[in-house]
């Protein structure tokens, strides 16, 4: 009884390994790509460091409604007045959608969006009330 025991436990130890393993997996990971999209600051130098200050601590509600919404990963970079923000998101993502279900997280990330727009204005070129514009990449170096 107990040499049929131990084999049974070894058969369900090593088909479940089996399952868990990913290369066994058919479940595959969606494609991502990557955007980039950039903002002004308005000219105001205070305006600008409190922006920046709130970005070193972003609200926890915020960075769990990216994740609700599947953001990948969001970076931010910054050059004078300019802001570029890097997105990795699913292919075929609705980012306008993407951007509901993370407001709808909490009244917090709504909050958010409403603070930090008061800190920027859209690029030369773009629409009235448009901030942040999605830029085109013209060249790419690949290895």
């Amino acid at each position: 009884m107990k040499k049929i025991f131990l084999q049974l436990a070894f058969v369900i130890f090593t088909c479940s390994f089996m399952m868990c393993n990913p290369a066994n997996s058919d479940h595959k990971e969606p494609e991502s790509v990557e955007k980039v999209f950039v903002v002004n600051t308005v000219d105001n130098d205070k305006k600008l460091n409190e922006y920046l200050e709130y970005h070193k601590q972003i609200w926890p509600e915020v960075e769990a409604g990216f994740k609700k919404a599947g953001y990948k990963s969001i970076t931010l970079y910054r050059f004078n007045d300019l802001i570029v923000m890097r997105i990795t998101v699913p292919e075929n993502a609705d980012l306008n959608e993407m951007g509901k279900l993370a407001e709808s997280y909490s009244p917090r990330c709504v909050e958010w969006n409403k603070l930090m727009n008061t800190y920027q204005k859209g690029v030369n070129g773009t629409a009235e009330g448009q901030k942040w514009v999605e830029v085109t990449p013209f060249y790419k170096f690949k290895q």
